[in-house]
């Protein structure tokens, strides 16, 4: 029997609401695309990773994208971030005032993003203290799926992956962390709730 002393925690569609399809087709219609070339996912993937900055990241849609303001190409990039339901932060605060288990966010995200979040969800800092590290793929230049980010949290942390869960909602990310040994719950946003956490995963606790 597993015994879980680390929770970690994705942050999108796990606590914040995302809007992934609606962003994707608003961002193709905007660019007046049919499928987003390779180009545009590396330079976002670069850009979540923290290696390169959001003035160059702005500049390279507005070099390719002449017809389109900084406030367009701002809002298209922030399209996917919703609502952030109050109910999952009073769970997160109850499990982190228990005292049982070690809590780590770990979330692929940008300044872009987390400036929206900060404007947005008044909560955001009452949030964050919830954890006992926070981390942010473009502030550790490490992302998902990747292992080295993996492995930078267990060595970081001084982690066995066998006591450790790790909440995601994209199967990539969870098959890479459980490759490492790490237990994982690939949640399903559509179904399924942080707040059922030890319910769904009850031959865990």
């Amino acid at each position: 029997m597993p015994t879980i002393k680390t929770l970690i925690f994705d942050f999108g569609d796990v606590f914040i609401n995302l809007d992934k399809l609606g962003a994707m087709e608003n961002a193709l219609q905007l660019f007046e695309l049919k499928e987003l070339p390779e180009d545009l996912v590396s330079i976002n993937t670069l850009y979540e990773q923290g290696l390169i900055s959001t003035e160059e990241f702005i500049g390279f849609y507005t070099h390719n994208f002449p017809k389109l303001s900084k406030k367009e190409i701002v809002n298209a990039w922030n399209f996917i971030l919703k609502d952030f339901p109050e109910y999952r932060l009073e769970f997160l605060k109850n499990l982190s005032v228990s005292n049982k288990y070690q809590l780590i966010l770990l979330s692929n995200t940008n300044e872009l993003h987390i400036e929206w979040i900060k404007e947005r969800i008044p909560f955001y800092e009452e949030f964050k203290s919830c954890f006992d590290k926070f981390y942010l793929s473009h502030e550790i230049q490490l992302r998902k799926p990747n292992p080295n980010i993996y492995e930078f949290v267990l060595n970081e942390n001084a982690l066995q992956p066998e006591s450790c869960l790790f909440i995601d909602d994209t199967k990539e990310n969870t098959d890479s962390a459980a490759n490492m040994g790490i237990h994982v719950w690939n949640i399903d946003e559509n179904t399924q709730d942080i707040i059922d956490l030890f319910s769904t995963n009850s031959h865990l606790f």
